[in-house]
């Protein structure tokens, strides 16, 4: 057990008490409730988890400094770092267990409602069919969903590829069901579509967990040849649609698979992935309240780190986290001078390290989207909201045009919708919170937009 001995500053009086949370991952939903209590010098949590009828978890370390808290529980490799609002009284952060999900708590029991999905369909005006496929390289079994208009002719095929983190077909995230929702509104305007669960979640086998792009790129890869296989499908023009990693991964693929013929990118990285995930950090700080001399330590910290990784690429994990420690040590004693005991800081930084070595993590950062554009030859729809705190719509948007020109397609659309978000909701700041709120899934806007630019593909 590690003990954080600490000064107390006013806000950090804040956390005491019980916090309650529920965290939704795919398929499942969790109550988290966590107990923070301290003593003269030092702060105590506990967590329990009465899905799993778990209790009294203590956590490893707990770290309060002002708005912010971090907690880790070795054991089960477990973080969870957010900040207080104090308007709302509720701590906006993110749980950590392999995969990052957002988690907001409240200092009260959380009375459940049913979420509003108005898009959700309620009938299926279509026919639908369950598939598998094999990815050859992987090894693995992907599951799906196609979906045909029910007089069995459609104009073209798309398949759905899901953003970052374990997905199943639709998308699933905060009780929101994206996919359905794509699927169901193109299919009813004449498209054939297929969308499918990520490796190692719903129906399909293999890991997810240590997975990298390139994994879900060859899964994608499996997902065309698929289509390619069946004698009814294989001569009607295939295209993906990607959202977020998603959009990376059909740019990948459609920059070497001449099979792709056209391409749809909802909120795609066209920068740098260092520059992207820069950007978010500044951008999602921002909302959250940080001031600027917060948000310029957290970029200038995560600069060095990106550097260093991309600089020692094949560097063992190990290896690789003795480099990043040191920055990581040096950037906590010069924003906590005095409150962390020095013998502890270690143990943060190593913990902070780890999550910079991850597979995917160090696999993602590595990569230039503009080396697959400048390749992709096809037609190609670029949407991304203005208000997105996760993809910056400007700089990527510009980044996807600039890349495709230079390659010499000029078959492209690039579309910004205003006061959209990274989901394409309409939001009111962006957050990643406001996600679950809104009873919108897909901006009508958004759909319309895909609906009509692929109407006006003439092959």
């Amino acid at each position: 057990m590690v003990l954080i001995a600490l000064q107390i500053p006013a806000f950090s009086q804040n956390f005491l008490g019980n916090w309650y949370g529920i965290l939704k991952v795919p398929g499942a939903k969790l109550h988290l409730n966590w107990h923070i209590i301290r003593d003269s010098i030092r702060y105590l949590a506990t967590l329990d988890v009465p899905d799993q009828k778990a209790k009294g978890l203590l956590m490893d370390s707990t770290l309060i400094q002002g708005k912010h808290i971090r907690m880790v529980f070795k054991t089960y490799g477990i973080v969870y770092e957010g900040d207080l609002n104090p308007d709302s009284n509720k701590v906006f952060g993110t749980f950590s267990q392999g995969q990052k999900f957002p988690l907001t708590l409240e200092n009260k029991p959380i009375l459940e409602i049913k979420e509003l999905r108005p898009q959700d369909p309620k009938t299926f005006p279509y026919k639908q069919e369950e598939i598998s496929f094999t990815n050859p390289v992987g090894k693995n079994k992907l599951s799906g969903t196609l979906t045909l208009p029910s007089s069995g002719k459609f104009s073209k095929i798309l398949i759905l590829i899901t953003g970052s983190g374990p997905q199943n077909r639709n998308e699933e995230l905060m009780d929101h069901r994206p996919f359905l929702v794509w699927s169901d509104f193109l299919t009813r305007n004449g498209m054939a579509v297929l969308r499918y669960d990520d490796r190692g979640i719903g129906k399909s086998t293999g890991t997810f967990a240590g997975s990298t792009t390139q994994d879900f790129v060859d899964d994608a890869e499996a997902a065309v040849q698929y289509i390619l296989s069946r004698p009814d499908l294989k001569n009607h023009p295939l295209g993906l649609l990607g959202h977020s990693e998603g959009a990376l991964v059909a740019t990948i693929l459609a920059s070497k698979n001449k099979d792709i013929k056209f391409l749809i990118l909802l909120a795609g990285p066209g920068i740098p992935i260092t520059d992207l995930m820069i950007q978010q950090n500044e951008d999602q700080s921002r909302i959250r309240g940080a001031s600027p001399s917060q948000i310029e330590t957290s970029k200038s910290l995560n600069k060095s780190i990106y550097s260093l990784m991309n600089q020692f690429p094949n560097l063992k994990a190990e290896d690789l986290s003795l480099k990043i420690q040191p920055i990581l040590v040096e950037t906590f004693k010069k924003n906590n001078p005095g409150n962390i005991l020095d013998s502890k800081i270690q143990e943060f930084a190593k913990i902070g390290a780890g999550q910079y070595t991850e597979p995917w993590f160090r696999y993602f950062i590595q990569i230039q989207p503009g080396e697959y554009l400048e390749k992709v030859k096809c037609p190609v729809l670029a949407l991304n909201g203005s208000l997105d705190s996760q993809v910056r719509a400007d700089s990527n948007l510009n980044g996807i045009k600039m890349n495709l020109e230079k390659g010499g397609n000029h078959h492209f659309e690039i579309v910004p919708l205003v006061g959209l978000n990274h989901l394409l909701q309409k939001a009111q700041t962006g957050a990643v919170s406001e996600y679950e709120q809104i009873a919108e899934t897909v901006n009508i806007g958004a759909l319309d937009k895909v609906e009509s630019w692929l109407k006006g593909l003439i092959f």
